[in-house]
């Protein structure tokens, strides 16, 4: 068999982007992360490791933060996907965006969707988490600048204005 010959399998999928199905023949190889960065343009989640070890492509998967490097696309069919992009009201901060704005707590800013999605989950299971909490479910985030005083602070100011 040649390489000429190789086809990788493809399947058409119907996937539920903040809110919007795309309907999309794509290879069941691509990851979700490829997906949404390569086919529909989102890049606000980032590719940092490959390898489900930063969290700086972490989306909300059926209101769970997963990494998006992890899953592959086909495997999220039919399930309601958010990435950064979908968080906003047409293009309005929400207010825990514009705590992270405001207490700096994106400082180079490529972890800071993972962190935002990540706080997003707790803060809607939890709205009055303790530090302990807040550093538990943003345990699976990486920033490379060491800012996690002010990623704290943001989630702190998140919930102390809910």
């Amino acid at each position: 068999m040649n390489s000429q010959s190789m086809e990788y399998p493809s399947s058409l999928v119907d996937l539920i982007i903040n809110e919007e199905v795309h309907q999309l023949q794509i290879r069941d190889h691509w990851t979700l992360l490829d997906v949404l960065r390569d086919i529909l343009d989102l890049t606000g989640s980032k590719r940092g490791c490959d390898r489900g070890e930063c969290g700086s492509c972490t989306v909300l998967m059926d209101g769970v933060p997963v990494y998006s490097c992890q899953i592959l696309a086909v495997q999220s069919q039919g399930k309601p996907v958010i990435t950064i992009e979908g968080l906003s009201d047409n293009g309005v901060m929400t207010g825990l965006q514009q705590a992270f704005l405001d207490n700096d707590g994106g400082q180079c800013g490529f972890c800071t969707p993972g962190f935002v999605i990540s706080s997003v989950a707790l803060l809607k299971d939890n709205m009055n988490p303790t530090d302990e909490e807040i550093c538990e479910a943003l345990s699976g985030n990486i920033c490379r600048c060491n800012a996690y005083g002010r990623i704290i602070e943001s989630v702190r100011a998140a919930r102390d204005k809910s």
